[in-house]
């Protein structure tokens, strides 16, 4: 397979690293990366000792990512994929739902694999994580939270919402296998004017409640990127920077027949999962998509179904409403 990288910047150069060792590995049989920008390109291709262009209708590959800015993301995809081009598209899959929506449709009228960068789908301890809640050992989930803190100057193109919240609410649903009934938001900007720096989202999924917390205006904490998912019989943490570890606590409140309620709380034991680097485990599991012509777990559809929530977040915070969402229109889509 002839994989190409188009965007060489700070995501896009952990692209470029991970598509290398697997051109090492015999995985790839040519690797071409391409930005806009020669004089960073080059430096970079002269690193990995990789050919590299400067326009992507240059590109003569048969699948590649695109880890541009997520503004470019509909007219580079477009163009890709209607050259027949299998796409790896960071997230966010757009900024809007109807552009996501968009580039879902021009794949399946192409016939190409799309994917979407929602890389907490590839890492090891949510994916344990997710086989315990699918066997019930967590009982009934009741509630999720997720912090992912920092302190530093707001991005100019996107907010925390489409930064850093697109990861959770996609989550959620992950874990879930659902998709929210009701979405709260509320959305602050005092550093950019129109640049978000922290959210608190709150989604309905019937009985079950997850709350997202995204701020880069935290300066209590080091970089804080957690999840608690808290289930009628045992509840579970991970902390994302820790690839492999999944705490478990085996806590829960009951009904006594003679007491009325009890709790019992018997202390946490630590899982570890099988190590393995997200990214590339998501690399490969789109590539294996790609040959196979499937779709990836974190497919297109995944990917404009998360826009689709955080544009459901922005009309709450801009009509102060929690908005109820239509289920049966969304659920027809692909």
């Amino acid at each position: 397979m002839r994989y190409g990288v188009v965007g060489t910047g700070y995501w896009g150069k952990n692209h470029v690293r991970v598509a290398k060792e697997l051109l090492d590995d015999g995985q790839l049989d040519e690797v071409v990366i391409c930005d806009v920008d020669e004089s960073r390109v080059e430096s970079l291709a002269d690193t990995y000792d990789l050919p590299y262009v400067t326009d992507v209708d240059d590109l003569d590959v048969d699948a590649a990512t695109v880890a541009t800015p997520s503004t470019t993301h509909p007219a580079i995809g477009d163009a890709m994929l209607n050259r027949g081009i299998d796409l790896l598209v960071e997230k966010p899959l757009a900024l809007t739902s109807e552009e996501a929506w968009e580039l879902v449709t021009t794949a399946e009228d192409n016939d190409c694999t799309l994917g979407v960068g929602h890389i907490f789908r590839y890492h090891p301890a949510l994916r344990a994580l997710k086989r315990r809640i699918d066997r019930g050992e967590l009982g009934r989930i009741k509630y999720l939270q997720t912090r992912r803190f920092s302190f530093r100057v707001p991005r100019t193109t996107t907010g925390v919402v489409y930064s850093l919240a697109v990861h959770d609410v996609d989550i959620y649903d992950y874990l879930l296998d659902s998709r929210p009934d009701t979405v709260h938001g509320q959305l602050d900007s005092f550093v950019r004017e129109g640049i978000t720096e922290t959210a608190t989202i709150t989604l309905g999924y019937g009985d079950t409640t997850g709350v997202v917390n995204s701020s880069w205006q935290i300066p209590v904490f080091d970089k804080t990127r957690d999840l608690v998912v808290v289930g009628s019989n045992r509840s579970a943490y991970i902390d994302y920077l820790e690839n492999t570890k999944l705490e478990l606590f085996d806590a829960e409140v009951f009904s006594d027949p003679h007491d009325g309620l009890k709790s019992r709380s018997d202390g946490s034991i630590t899982h570890t999962a099988e190590e393995r680097e997200p990214l590339k485990f998501e690399v490969e599991s789109f590539i294996e998509a790609s040959e196979n012509g499937t779709q990836p777990p974190a497919s297109g559809a995944v990917g404009a179904r998360a826009v689709e929530t955080l544009e459901h977040v922005e009309r709450s915070d801009a009509e102060n409403v929690v908005v109820d969402v239509e289920q049966p229109p969304m659920v027809q889509r692909p």
